[in-house]
């Protein structure tokens, strides 16, 4: 466990993704609770932010009214930053998502971000389901002017202004997982985060595309990437490897499995098999950008992987059976980045 009071030395800024995942043994009470523990602990450690992603229709998810988390953390800790990881800026306005982050920001000053994405977080009769059109994806570089344009005061609506919102400068990242997302982040002078934690294919490429377009902006003078990683991370490799077949196998479940009735009823073994198809191979596949092991495992896999990609900053998808075990991995990180040796 962590030394209390330890915090993390690290060339690399640190944060968290947290998914605010329902496991089968917990509630999703027990999941919003687990979220709080592990932001308090982010804080205390001295992670950089925790960022929330708006997902809907999924059973193993709670973070799909992410506004409303962040504020439920926000009032539970002090000084970490938190945010969206992210809005699905298609599936709302842009002017109801300035009021609400408007409001964060208003109520927490200098701890808010929002992280937008394009995709809907979804399932197409789920899209349905909250009223959008698919096509309006197609307006998302808009809607992003659209949004700045509220959160700085300085409308490109006429007559209408985001209260609270206007003047809060809400700073804005771009997510995505191809080169849409890098070049429209790189032409806006905006951070790029990368979602190599779940699609990891384009990773280096769309990085230096970013890099390589930058333009700086009244937000951003310099390019700042953050790219995302998977943490599996215990005392030792031995319960790592096992907690990461706990993983493995709900991930298949839910890939391949999602609505089947028969989901819950298979055995472990059923589940092994499943992952070996070519259907599990490529579900496992997406989360190869991952490191299962101790703590200095981790310190030394982060510290690889964010020079590879060229990040400013790595965010953690930290993975585990109960929320507990997510807290302590990050305990167990920082007490291995403040053993390790620092450069002179």
């Amino acid at each position: 466990m962590g030394e209390e009071g330890a915090t993390l030395a690290l060339d690399v800024r640190l944060s968290i993704l947290d998914l605010a995942p329902v496991s089968r043994h917990e509630s999703v009470a027990d999941s919003l609770a687990g979220s709080v523990s592990l932001a308090q602990t982010a804080e205390r450690l001295g992670f950089e932010r925790v960022w929330y992603a708006e997902h809907h229709n999924m059973p193993t998810i709670a973070s799909s009214a992410t506004a409303v988390l962040i504020a439920h953390v926000a009032a539970h800790t002090s000084t970490i930053r938190l945010g969206s990881g992210g809005i699905m800026l298609p599936n709302h306005s842009p002017l109801v998502i300035a009021e609400q982050f408007g409001t964060l920001a208003t109520l927490h000053p200098n701890r808010i971000d929002l992280g937008l994405g394009r995709a809907p977080g979804t399932d197409q009769r789920t899209l349905q389901a909250l009223r959008r059109d698919p096509r309006v994806a197609d307006r998302f570089p808009h809607d992003v002017r659209e949004l700045q344009g509220y959160l700085s005061g300085a409308s490109i609506v006429d007559g209408v202004q985001a209260v609270p919102g206007a003047g809060t400068n809400v700073p804005l990242t771009i997510l995505g997982s191809s080169l849409f997302g890098a070049e429209l982040a790189a032409a806006y002078g905006l951070p790029y985060a990368f979602a190599s934690h779940f699609a990891p294919d384009l990773l280096l490429q769309a990085v230096r595309v970013y890099r390589e377009s930058f333009q700086p902006s009244a937000q951003l003078a310099e390019p700042f990437v953050i790219a995302a990683f998977n943490a599996i991370v215990a005392p030792t490799r031995e319960e790592a490897a096992e907690m990461d077949a706990v993983v493995r196998r709900s991930r298949i479940r839910s890939f391949l499995l999602r609505g089947a009735a028969a989901a819950e009823s298979l055995s472990d073994e059923d589940l092994d098999v499943l992952a070996e198809s070519p259907q599990g191979r490529q579900v496992l596949g997406m989360m190869r950008r991952s490191v299962v092991g101790t703590g200095e495992d981790a310190a030394l896999a982060i510290d690889a992987f964010a020079a590879e990609a060229s990040a400013d900053e790595v965010m953690l998808a930290v993975h585990g059976t109960r929320a507990d075990e997510r807290t302590r991995a990050l305990e167990l990180l920082a007490a291995a980045r403040v053993a390790a040796p620092q450069p002179a």
